[in-house]
């Protein structure tokens, strides 16, 4: 009878504030990581959209059933007074590896287009921009110091946003080839090229690109990349076999003229997925990829921050180049974004030019838009331009 009293006994005023403390808490803590996760998943970066843009499409422009869907991505068009050629620069298609999207922005903001048509898709799977890699700890924004205030930029994640697509199949079956890929690949943007218009939204997206492609006639397709100094390919261009000699007087330019060491490879014509291989096999483009080098992305890095992200400074990498197990040079000096930043741009530059050299009927002129040593020089945030004045 007592146990049962004492079992019953109702609780103290003490026991219940500290229950009652606990719950609000809980619910503080809650409320917080609701506004955070909302706050990643819908506030986009700003884009000033510079005097050289002629005008700003979106990816359901090409694809309509992409209108309204958190996949829809904007196109910025640069026209030049004079006709010529055209072509598209992708980046996004992995949010986290950030060069390829900061150089399209600069030439959005504070480039021209002279002759020509060039087009960009910074953000070109716009889903994973709003996610961050799950048990990594990867900031979900970084930040630029610009002349007129510092700009932020999501860090998002390689694969699609669960919550806008699932669930991955067991595994992923490419589409048109049929390849057998990994499950979570059907949520990896560069591995579902050409796409498929019926498919997974990140199918879909892959389709709309190459419905822009086809029906903007693009000459000249370069999807900017970044990878881990553990990874072979990097510092890299790699063409498709229409494209190999673009490729090849690129990288002959950037280390005669630039001092800039790049590597050239053909596109594995069985691996399956890639933009360089599907969008040339599937469109008349001719398309290139450019792979830079980014510390954070390696599995052998140590503290995972925006500090990494931004410098590429890193105690164990350092250690693993020391060992001999890395594919760049590597030393305390880092990877820092400016270095990766300018590569990008005159990568771009110089495809361009070998592109224009090749097939001058369909010449591609760009100004404005500063090289490697120049963006060393004074940095990425002098080519950003006001925030307060942007529209996206």
């Amino acid at each position: 009878m007592s146990a049962n009293m004492s079992a019953r006994r109702p609780c103290s005023s003490g026991t219940l504030i500290r229950k009652a403390c606990i719950l609000a808490l809980s619910v503080v803590m809650m409320a917080v990581a609701g506004r955070s996760f909302a706050t990643q998943l819908r506030e986009k970066e700003p884009v000033v959209v510079g005097p050289g843009v002629s005008r700003v499409a979106r990816l359901s422009d090409y694809f309509e059933r992409l209108k309204g869907s958190p996949a829809d991505t904007p196109v910025y068009v640069m026209e030049g007074s004079e006709e010529g050629g055209s072509t598209l620069i992708i980046a996004g298609d992995h949010p986290n590896e950030i060069s390829g999207t900061l150089s399209c922005i600069m030439l959005i903001e504070s480039g021209a287009v002279l002759k020509g048509r060039v087009f960009l898709i910074p953000f070109a799977n716009e889903s994973a921009f709003t996610v961050s890699h799950p048990g990594e700890a990867t900031p979900a924004r970084y930040h630029i110091q610009t002349p007129w205030g510092v700009r932020w930029f999501r860090f998002g994640d390689r694969w699609t946003n669960p919550l806008h697509q699932w669930p991955d199949p067991e595994v992923y079956s490419h589409y048109p080839s049929g390849q057998s890929l990994s499950g979570f690949d059907v949520r990896n943007l560069n591995r579902c090229y050409p796409g498929k218009p019926n498919g997974a939204l990140t199918e879909q997206v892959g389709y709309a690109v190459a419905e822009l492609i086809r029906q903007e006639e693009i000459d000249l397709t370069i999807d900017l990349h970044e990878a881990e100094p553990m990874y072979p390919i990097i510092n890299t261009i790699v063409s498709h076999q229409n494209a190999v000699d673009i490729g090849v007087i690129a990288a002959m330019d950037l280390a005669t003229e630039e001092g800039i060491q790049i590597g050239n490879e053909i596109s594995p014509v069985k691996l399956h997925g890639l933009a360089h291989r599907e969008l040339g096999d599937y469109t008349n483009s001719l398309v290139l990829l450019a792979e830079t080098c980014n510390p954070i992305q390696d599995p052998c890095r140590g503290r995972t921050d925006e500090t990494l992200l931004l410098t590429g400074k890193d105690e164990f990498i350092l250690k693993a180049y020391n060992l001999g197990l890395l594919y760049v040079p590597y030393d305390e000096h880092g990877s820092p974004v400016d270095e990766r930043v300018g590569r990008s741009n005159s990568t771009i530059l110089r495809l361009i030019a070998s592109f224009s050299d090749l097939y001058p009927e369909r010449e591609i002129v760009v100004s404005g838009f500063p090289r490697m040593a120049e963006v060393m020089e004074r940095g990425v945030g002098a080519y950003l331009q006001n925030p307060d004045d942007a529209t996206r």
